[in-house]
């Protein structure tokens, strides 16, 4: 009788400091990684169990801890049967599918608010005194819910993390775009932007060279999102407002954006790029499309593609090739630019939006106030996708230019 009190009590005294240990460790906020070996420690050396395996839900069902096995379980996945367990049950109880399993008596599920966390296999003897199984669930939900919770914590940090980047990636790529675009008789230039997502990868500016009489234009599209395509495309702005001093010579602008947008990259990144300079005192046009959506250009009795130039920017240095598009005698015009989510923008029965119906749309609508087509594109866009979601970013610029001689 003696004998017998003396081995409850000194089992509950065993149990007692293993749930300390557990506890203390838990509060020190050790790593994971620790918090597995003391938990290991704790069940061979105050509860003197002699064979066990724990199976953690991760990403998957991965096993965590083991010892005194005769297979590597880290390399055995769990077994299905499992899954439904609720409650503590005798191994030959429950139908499994794989033998190694077998070696346990018990197998004992963890589970916090009803999550199922882990499964503990253990096997009992008679030298062990019949292990309490519902202490070991206790103090294994006590480590587990600690780390569940350390796991959360992580996730929650990643997400913020991720969230500060994006946050400065929309800042960054906000100071892309002109705060102000012109509105007179001589030249109106409206523009429309929407990410597909927090950040786009979509640019447009405007910069005008007043010693020529001259403005630049242009719109691009870089592969990629979130801040590495913001900074590339903030570094790309930074030269092209640099180089457009010497819009006499655009060809000279378009090669060292591609160096510059190659060097950056490192050949991982490219941008689609569309540049135009207009010339009020020449009435000429001058044009490079490097791999970008062809824009639209429209007078009184024409309408023009703007496909000359190369290919798309970052991809090679040098470039392979570089045609400069240009069109004389232009006073009175209209350009259309836009990057290809407009063109791309799909319908329930997966048909794009393309490019035919938008140059139908620009000359029907080639008359209109350019704020007024602009809403009348949305409205367009809106009722051919219906309640498809647009797949990409959104940016279009329309320029018109009345430049004729009174």
């Amino acid at each position: 009788m003696q004998d017998t009190l003396q081995r409850k009590f000194y089992r509950k005294e065993m149990e007692v400091n293993a749930l300390l240990e557990i506890t203390q460790a838990v509060n020190s906020n050790l790593p994971e990684d620790d918090l597995y070996k003391i938990y290991e420690f704790t069940l061979r050396a105050n509860l003197q169990l002699s064979r066990m395996v724990l199976y953690v839900k991760d990403e998957d069902w991965d096993c965590k801890v083991q010892f005194g096995t005769k297979k590597d379980f880290s390399k055995i996945p769990l077994d299905s049967g499992c899954l439904n367990l609720k409650e503590i049950v005798e191994v030959n109880k429950v139908n499994l599918s794989i033998s190694c399993f077998n070696e346990f008596d018990i197998i004992i599920p963890v589970t916090h608010k009803e999550k199922l966390l882990a499964f503990v296999f253990i096997k009992t003897s008679e030298e062990e005194n019949g292990a309490d199984t519902t202490f070991i669930q206790a103090l294994s939900n006590v480590i587990l819910v600690a780390i569940e919770n350390k796991r959360l914590a992580r996730k929650q940090l990643e997400q913020q993390a991720i969230q500060r980047e994006m946050d400065l990636a929309r800042n960054v790529q906000n100071y892309l775009f002109p705060d102000v675009l012109p509105n007179s008789e001589k030249l109106e230039i409206k523009a429309f932007y929407q990410p597909c997502k927090t950040v786009g990868g979509d640019y447009y500016d405007y910069i005008p060279i007043p010693n020529e009489n001259q403005f630049l234009v242009c719109i691009a599209d870089v592969s990629g999102k979130g801040m590495p395509a913001a900074i590339l495309m903030s570094n790309f702005q930074a030269v092209l407002r640099t180089l457009s001093r010497n819009a006499e010579n655009p060809e000279q602008v378009i090669h060292e954006l591609n160096h510059q947008t190659w060097h950056n990259a490192k050949g991982e990144n490219f941008i689609t790029f569309f540049l135009a300079v207009y010339d009020f005192d020449k009435k000429n046009l001058r044009y490079f499309n490097c791999g970008h959506n062809h824009p639209v250009l429209i007078t009184k009795d024409k309408v023009m593609i703007l496909s000359e130039g190369s290919t798309v920017l970052g991809a090679f240095d040098p470039l392979p090739f570089l045609d400069k598009g240009e069109i004389e005698n232009l006073d009175e015009f209209s350009l259309f630019m836009f990057t290809d989510g407009l063109t791309e923008t799909f319908n329930s029965a997966g048909e794009e939006f393309g490019d035919e119906r938008l140059k139908k749309f620009l000359i029907e609508n080639q008359n209109e106030d350019l704020q007024v087509t602009h809403n009348a594109l949305m409205k367009e866009l809106e009722g051919f996708k219906k309640e498809n979601a647009f797949a990409d970013d959104l940016t279009f610029l329309s320029c018109r230019v009345n430049n004729a001689t009174p």
